[in-house]
C-alpha cells in the first residue's frame, strides 16, 4: 500500500507543473517574425515590449528601431549625449576630445569621431548632424525592416558616386527633426540591404537661431549702435572714435580720403579700430567708397580701375564682373569688408551734377547688366557691395550733398527707368541698398526718399520685394540739415523703414542720432520689436559674411597691381 502512494505521490510531481504549463501558456499565442524574434500577440500590439528568443542575447530589430526614433524624437542618437540643434562645438571637444578628422561638407563642419562611430555636423558651432555608423547596433537592420516597422517614408532619395550606391529614407520625426536612413540601392544579388548609416538633421534654420538668440541677449544701446554706420576724424583712433566703438557699440565706421594717408597707415588704422571692437559682441562693418575712376579712396600706388562709364562704354560682362573682383582684392587688402559701390543710377539727366561718369550708361538695361555683374564680383570675394542711390539719382539737377534735389517723376516713369537696375539687382541678391536724398511730390510729398515710408517700405519692401539690408545716405549731407535736425531725422527714417542711419560726420551728430532714437523707442514711438528686424537683418548679414576683428598684414602693393595688370591689360 505504501509503495503504491509513493508511486502516485511520484506521478503527482511530474503532472502538476505539466499542467500549470499548459494552463499559463494557454494565455499566450507566440509567433515568430522574419528576423526569429518572439512578439507577444495582445488586443494592441506594442513593439516597445517585444520578447526575445530564449538565449538570444542580442537586443530585437524592432526594439532597435523605436529606439532609434525615440532618440530622434528628441534630438538625439543612441549612444551619444548631444542634442541636436542645442550642443555647442566646445562641450562635444569637452567630453570627447579633439575630432580624429575634421571635414567639410555640404557648408557644414563635420568632426569626425570613428572609434565612437560617430560624425557630427556644425553650423555657427552648433550640432546641426548626426551620424551613426555603428555597425554592432545597425547590421542587422534591414530595409525590409524599416518599411515593416515604420511604413512608409516621408520621402525617398538616392545618391550615387564614384564609391556609394545609396538610397535614402527619410522620416520626419518631429517639427524639429528629420531622420535619414541609408542603405545600399537593393539590387537582385541584394534585394534586402542592411542599413549603413543614419542621419538625424535639424529642420530649425539655424543661423536664424543664433541670431535671435544673440538679438535676446542685447540691450537696447547695443541694438540702436548696430543701426549707425558713423565717419571719424583723423588719421588715428581718438578718445571719440573709441568713445563711439566702446560706449556706443556702433555697427559700422565708413572712412574717407581724409582718413588714409598711405597704405601702412591705413592698416594701421583698421586694424587699431578692430581691436577696440574686439569686446563687442559682434565685428563691424569696415566700408569706404572704392567705385572706380574718380571715386577712389584708398590710398597708395595701386593701379587705378576704370571708372563706371568706361565699363559701360566697352559693355563687356566679363570685364565687369572681374573688376568687381578686383575691387574686391583691393578693399580686403586694406582691411574694409564693404564698398559704397556700385553706381546702379542711369545717366538720363547730362545735367546731373553728382552723377555723370560714376553711371555705367544712359541705359537702364546696361546699368543692370554691367552694375549687378560688378555687384556679383564683389560678392565672390566675400566683400559686401551697396548698390546706391535708390530709387535713382540720375534725372537730378543738384547734388544733394548740397541741396534737397526734386524729381517730378510718377511711379509708372520710374518703373520704365530708374527703379529698372535695382529690381534686376534685387532679383540677382543685392545685400544692401543704399537710400537716396530725393524728393519725389508724386510718391510722398512731405519727406524725401531716405525718410519716406512710401518709398522706403511701400516702393522698396512691397513692390520690389526686398528682404535685404537698407541703409540711408549720409544724414549731414545738406539735402537733410538744411531742412531737418540730425535726431528727428533719424527717427524718421528708421520709422520709414532703414535699418541703417548713416552719419558720416561729427561726433555729435552721431550721438545725437543715437540718443534721438533711443527716446523714440523708450517713448513707444518705434517699438522695439521693429529695431529688432533691422537688428536680425544686419547681424545676418554680418554672419553671412564672416566678419570678424582678426589683424590683417601689411598691403602687398605689387601683388595688388599684378592682378590689376591681368585684368586690365585684356
Amino acid at each position: 500500500m505504501m509503495e503504491e502512494f509513493n508511486m502516485i505521490k511520484k506521478l503527482l510531481y511530474i503532472i502538476i507543473p505539466i499542467v500549470f504549463v499548459f494552463i499559463i501558456g494557454d494565455q499566450f499565442i507566440t509567433n515568430e517574425d522574419e528576423e526569429g524574434t518572439y512578439v507577444e500577440e495582445q488586443s494592441e500590439m506594442n513593439y516597445d515590449y517585444v520578447l526575445p528568443k530564449p538565449g538570444h542575447t542580442k537586443k530585437p530589430v524592432k526594439n532597435k528601431i523605436n529606439g532609434i526614433y525615440a532618440q530622434a524624437e528628441k534630438g538625439k542618437i543612441p549612444g551619444v549625449p548631444f542634442v541636436l540643434g542645442e550642443t555647442m562645438e566646445q562641450e562635444v571637444t569637452a567630453k570627447w576630445g579633439e575630432p580624429e578628422t575634421k571635414i567639410e561638407a555640404e557648408s557644414k563642419d563635420y568632426s569626425e569621431y570613428p572609434s565612437r562611430n560617430v560624425h557630427i555636423g556644425y553650423q555657427q558651432d552648433r550640432i546641426v548632424d548626426l551620424r551613426s555608423y555603428d555597425k554592432e547596433e545597425l547590421s542587422d537592420i534591414s530595409l525590409n525592416d524599416i518599411e515593416q516597422t515604420k511604413g512608409e517614408a516621408d520621402d525617398i532619395r538616392y545618391y550615387r558616386d564614384d564609391d556609394f550606391d545609396q538610397i535614402i529614407l527619410i522620416y520626419d520625426v518631429s517639427e524639429d527633426f528629420q531622420l535619414k536612413l541609408i542603405f545600399p540601392n537593393p539590387t537582385d544579388d541584394n534585394p534586402n540591404p542592411v542599413i549603413h548609416h543614419t542621419s538625424l538633421v535639424t529642420l530649425v534654420d539655424v543661423d536664424q537661431l543664433v541670431v535671435d538668440e544673440k538679438i535676446n541677449n542685447m540691450s537696447l544701446d547695443e541694438k540702436i549702435g548696430q543701426m549707425l554706420f558713423s565717419g571719424i576724424s583723423g588719421t588715428s583712433v581718438s578718445d571719440e572714435t573709441i568713445s563711439l566703438i566702446t560706449d556706443y557699440k556702433i555697427g559700422g565706421i565708413i572712412l574717407y580720403a581724409d582718413n588714409m594717408e598711405n597704405p601702412e597707415q591705413t592698416v594701421d588704422l583698421v586694424n587699431h579700430l578692430k581691436v577696440e571692437n574686439s569686446g563687442n559682441a559682434f565685428p563691424m562693418f569696415i566700408g569706404t567708397d572704392q567705385e572706380g575712376g574718380d571715386v577712389s579712396r584708398l590710398p597708395g600706388d595701386i593701379v587705378p580701375t576704370p571708372k563706371a562709364s568706361e565699363i559701360g562704354t566697352q559693355n563687356d560682362s566679363q570685364f565687369a564682373y572681374e573688376i568687381g573682383t578686383l575691387l574686391a582684392w583691393q578693399l580686403r587688402a586694406y582691411g574694409f569688408n564693404l564698398d559704397f559701390a556700385p553706381v546702379l543710377d542711369v545717366n538720363s539727366n547730362p545735367d546731373n551734377p553728382v552723377i555723370g561718369d560714376r553711371a555705367f550708361s544712359d541705359n537702364p538695361n546696361i546699368v543692370s547688366e554691367l552694375g549687378t555683374l560688378t555687384m556679383k564680383g564683389l560678392q565672390s570675394q566675400q566683400l559686401i557691395p551697396v548698390i546706391k542711390h535708390f530709387p535713382g539719382h540720375g534725372d537730378t539737377a543738384v547734388d544733394s550733398h548740397l541741396e534737397l534735389p526734386i524729381a517730378d517723376k510718377k511711379l509708372d516713369e520710374l518703373n520704365k527707368l530708374e527703379l529698372v537696375p535695382f529690381e534686376y539687382a534685387i532679383k540677382n541678391g543685392a545685400d544692401v541698398i543704399m537710400i537716396a536724398h530725393i524728393l519725389l511730390p508724386a510718391l510722398d510729398p512731405d519727406y524725401p526718399s531716405s525718410m519716406s515710408k512710401e518709398i522706403v517700405t511701400g516702393l522698396l519692401r512691397e513692390q520690389l520685394h526686398y528682404h535685404g539690408v537698407i541703409m540711408t545716405d549720409d544724414m549731414t549731407m545738406e539735402g537733410i540739415t538744411d531742412h531737418y535736425e540730425i535726431g528727428p531725422a533719424s527717427v524718421e527714417a528708421l520709422k520709414a523703414g532703414n535699418d541703417i542711419i548713416l552719419v558720416a560726420h561729427e561726433y555729435q551728430n552721431i550721438v545725437a542720432a543715437f540718443d534721438a532714437i533711443k527716446e523714440a523707442v523708450e517713448k513707444g514711438e518705434i517699438p522695439e520689436e521693429r529695431i529688432d528686424e533691422s537688428v536680425y537683418r544686419i547681424i545676418e548679414l554680418k554672419q553671412e559674411y564672416e566678419l570678424n576683428d582678426e589683424q590683417i598684414p601689411p598691403v602687398d602693393i605689387d601683388k595688388l597691381n599684378e592682378s590689376a595688370e591681368k585684368i586690365l591689360g585684356k
